[in-house]
């Protein structure tokens, strides 16, 4: 078994941790937050490790160096030297040179350290003392930014800490990238925790606001046939190159003029924030747009919106709530919905 921890958006750490306790040869421990990701502790057979990487709710994937608790007149120092043990450290090299790239003479490396209180020390006291450790441990190493290995040392609980090498990269947790980007797109790993939310791909799945196309490409990932509207002419241009087998047209959510009952789930994250303007008020807008939604889903359906208030006068009567996951996006608090259509 090799420990491991994963990051995730803040918010979505219990459902990363449900997936990977579904994942034969894992076995979920510990999970907290380190004051930008929740953390989830797990250990994993070989067998299981291909499975980790194909996690898409997960933004990073570590393998675990060492975790203590803080103590000894609580100083950064002792925390590093429980932290990075030699015998340990070489273990975790020889998964990180077996998964990621052979390891050379000379590497170049750097620290990421993140804490939640800093009152006995700062992150920065602690991201030194790691840095000096390395360079003992390694003396041919090289600190540099970007560099070929990452450290991470994290308190992901009041007084717990872990440290990891990454084993990811940029292309987990955006989903290998967009043909488009798009200011304001949605994480591809919220998108695929609202894809989750909407229940086993039996049809077509509609996202009525589809911007640039990731819930679409998220759907058709799962194995629903994907479609997609957008009032903007440029967003339905970027969502047909990044979901190409996804069918997206232009159209108003308010008005989407498809048949009562026609799609299996709706899907959306609804405009919010500053940068967006609605005519007639959100309150309206929300109304018209949730009835549309739960119009078009057939009974036993789902509806998924991502938003972060939702007043119960502008739900319609034929959903009901079924899940509701509050995540923070960029220091936003936000919500992901998730309503049975009944009737």
């Amino acid at each position: 078994m090799t420990r491991r921890f994963v990051t995730a958006v803040p918010g979505l750490g219990p459902m990363v941790s449900r997936q990977l306790g579904r994942l034969p040869g894992i076995v979920v421990g510990e999970s907290g937050f380190d004051g930008r990701s929740d953390v989830v502790l797990f250990e994993t057979t070989r067998e299981s490790r291909s499975a980790v990487m194909d996690l898409r709710l997960a933004e990073d994937v570590f393998v675990e160096v060492g975790h203590t608790l803080r103590g000894e007149g609580d100083k950064s120092g002792w925390i590093v030297g429980r932290l990075w043990r030699p015998e340990r450290v070489q273990r975790a090299l020889s998964v990180w040179a077996e998964e990621v790239r052979p390891l050379a003479g000379t590497m170049t490396f750097r620290v990421i350290a993140r804490v939640l209180q800093e009152r006995s020390f700062r992150r920065t006291d602690l991201r030194r003392q790691l840095i000096r450790a390395i360079q003992r441990d390694r003396p041919r190493w090289r600190l540099e930014d970007p560099a070929q290995i990452e450290v991470w040392v994290g308190e992901y609980a009041p007084g717990r800490f872990v440290a990891g090498l990454r084993l990811s990269d940029e292309r987990m947790r955006q989903h290998d990238g967009r043909a488009v980007e798009r200011r304001g797109a949605l994480r591809p790993t919220v998108a695929s925790a609202m894809v989750l939310l909407a229940g086993e791909p039996s049809g077509v799945l509609l996202d009525p606001c589809c911007g640039s196309g990731t819930i679409l490409r998220e759907a058709l990932a799962a194995g629903w046939q994907a479609r997609g509207l957008d009032i903007d002419d440029e967003a339905v241009r970027a969502a047909r190159r990044n979901a190409a087998a996804a069918d997206v047209r232009a159209g108003d959510a308010r008005k989407l003029g498809l048949a009562s009952q026609s799609v299996e789930s709706c899907v959306s994250n609804l405009p919010f924030g500053q940068q967006y303007t609605i005519q007639g008020g959100l309150h309206s807008w929300l109304r018209s747009v949730l009835g549309e939604m739960a119009r078009v889903t057939r009974p036993g359906g789902r509806v998924v919106v991502l938003v972060p208030q939702l007043p119960h006068a502008v739900v319609p009567g034929s959903l009901r709530l079924q899940d509701r996951v509050r995540i923070r996006l960029l220091g936003t608090r936000t919500t992901i919905w998730a309503y049975d259509r009944i009737r």
